[in-house]
């Protein structure tokens, strides 16, 4: 019978299996062991996997610091293989026990808003493979210490790690993957692991990088400044394998018309997030990316509005000697009457053979009552509903007319029902 009703217990989801535990011995003993715990201020239940303990916690009410370390010592055994600990609510940093990662099942670790200072005394994370740090406070020895012990790490992501100058990367023959965004402080990344395939970065380009063979990297994410000049110049000359490319850019300049090749480019989002732009000039990518399938242009709402196609008489421009024959699928999110972009559309229509669609969005990809998971497409300020009517109108009158018949066009306007221009 007691059997049956462990059974049972382990069935139910984790909400009523701790309330059922409260109120039977039967259950509590069984309750003790659950293979995955996971809590949140909400009461929600979150399921990784088996041997999985995650605590989120946005209210200090909710767990008083004195809670924790007995919390962990008792969920976090020698058998767990995920632990996620995020205490971004917390006013002052939580010291994590850095004793109990002893264990050599740990495989996945996640913190979030603590001091972490793990030393020698840590010993061998044999099956650790993926690291998660968010403002966590370590300094660059301790890491350091942690990675050396981490021989099977392939995953390793930092975010908003202050207290880390300088990222030295041991020789991990399973790691390929690198994310380095917001580390306020590092001066230095210098990696000797061989087998890097995917890089994400934010950061000072004043900053000394040294990544060693990098012909193995085929997807970077990139954000810092100046970086449309740095990805047209040395990325060309360091990372000729690249298949995946994302770059945000934050400088109002032109990009450089090179001759050499992203030869095996086949997927670019660009993301402008400065002053006024040149769209036009970003032809430069797209003629150093003869294999290029898909193109995505995203421009963030806060920029300067460059000069609209409506204010400007003159004639387009345009460069009719280069011709994209792989180029698919185009997306331009925040499609304004800006006489550049309205060129840069253009030159895509007609170079582009290869074309089969192009969406124009005119809402910079806000969240839709049509999409059935919202009630009502978010806001957008009269300023932006005034340009999008001036998007749709340009999109009318100089590039619906170039749309082959082959191609799937789309145009994307604010709802009608939640953005009423009013006169």
């Amino acid at each position: 019978m007691q059997d049956i009703l462990c059974h049972i217990h382990s069935l139910m989801p984790m909400r009523y299996a701790a309330r059922v535990a409260s109120v039977s011995r039967t259950f509590l003993r069984s309750w003790r062991s659950h293979p995955s715990l996971a809590f949140s201020n909400f009461d929600e239940v979150f399921g990784i996997g088996l041997k999985t303990f995650k605590l989120q916690i946005y209210d200090m009410k909710y767990a008083p610091r004195d809670n924790l370390d007995s919390w962990l010592r008792i969920a976090v055994t020698p058998q767990i293989e995920v632990l996620f600990l995020d205490l971004r609510s917390m006013s002052a940093k939580y010291n994590f026990p850095c004793s109990l990662l002893s264990g050599e099942s740990l495989r996945y670790l996640f913190l979030a808003s603590c001091n972490f200072h793990p030393g020698i005394e840590l010993g061998c994370l044999r099956s650790l493979t993926r690291l998660w740090l968010h403002k966590v406070h370590i300094t660059d020895g301790e890491l350091g210490c942690l990675l050396s012990n981490s021989f099977a790490l392939e995953q390793l992501e930092l975010y908003h790690c202050s207290k880390i100058i300088c990222l030295k990367i041991p020789c991990l023959q399973q790691l390929h993957h690198l994310e380095v965004l917001s580390c306020a402080n590092l001066q230095v990344i210098e990696s000797k692991a061989t087998n890097l395939s995917s890089l994400s970065f934010k950061v000072d380009l004043r900053m000394q990088l040294s990544l060693g063979e990098t012909s193995r990297i085929k997807k970077l994410y990139m954000s810092c400044s100046k970086v449309a000049f740095y990805a047209r110049t040395e990325l060309l000359s360091s990372m000729r394998n690249l298949e995946t490319l994302t770059c945000s850019i934050h400088e109002a300049v032109d990009t450089p018309m090179l001759p050499s090749k992203f030869l095996h480019l086949k997927f670019l989002n660009i993301v402008l997030d400065g002053g006024t732009f040149d769209y036009f000039s970003l032809i430069s990518f797209l003629e150093a990316s003869p294999s290029l399938e898909t193109f995505v242009l995203r421009v963030l709402p806060l920029r300067v509005e460059c000069l609209s196609v409506f204010e400007d008489p003159s004639v387009l421009r345009t460069m009719p000697e280069q011709c994209h024959v792989k180029l698919r699928r185009v997306t331009i999110i925040n499609f304004s009457s800006a006489k550049s972009m309205v060129e840069l559309a253009c030159h895509i229509l007609e170079s582009t053979t290869s074309l089969e669609h192009l969406t124009l969005d005119t809402t910079f990809g806000i969240r839709r009552c049509s999409d059935n998971k919202s009630a009502k497409c978010l806001g957008m300020r009269r300023e932006r509903l005034v340009e999008a009517q001036r998007a749709l109108l340009a999109a009318q009158t100089y590039i619906k007319p170039k749309v082959p018949s082959t191609v799937e066009y789309n145009i994307l306007e604010p709802c009608s029902r939640c953005h009423a221009v009013e006169p």
